[in-house]
């Protein structure tokens, strides 16, 4: 089950807005492969939509069937903005629908939890 957490406006290359849903995956438990350390996390994605800003403001909190999972991507350079490291990272994020082989939006690391 996803959520939707919030929204934003993009820009497409050829100048025009559009909508994006914000959505966030259930609580989970990842073990640091640092510290060894258990913490509680969320996955989190964007997908598009073709809503106005009002409609989007008004599905903050509506869940759907689905989940947010981790896809393998070309690397990317990442900075952790808490500790100034650039990470090299190969996965980012996009919405599943339940039953479906389909994803939905894919979202690069913005930040760790």
């Amino acid at each position: 089950m996803i959520t939707v957490t919030g929204y934003s406006e993009r820009t497409r290359k050829d100048g025009t807005t559009f909508i994006a849903l914000e959505i966030s995956g259930g609580v989970e438990l990842v073990q640091s492969s640092n510290t060894g350390n258990f913490y509680a996390t969320v996955r989190k994605t964007s997908i598009p939509s073709t809503f106005d800003e009002t409609i989007a403001k008004g599905l903050i909190g509506t869940q759907m069937k689905g989940d947010v999972v981790r896809v393998t991507v070309d690397p990317y350079q990442f900075i952790d903005k808490r500790t100034g490291e650039v990470l090299t990272l190969q996965h980012s994020f996009a919405y599943q629908p339940e039953g479906s082989v389909e994803l939905i939006g894919q979202t690069q690391v913005l930040e760790m939890a």
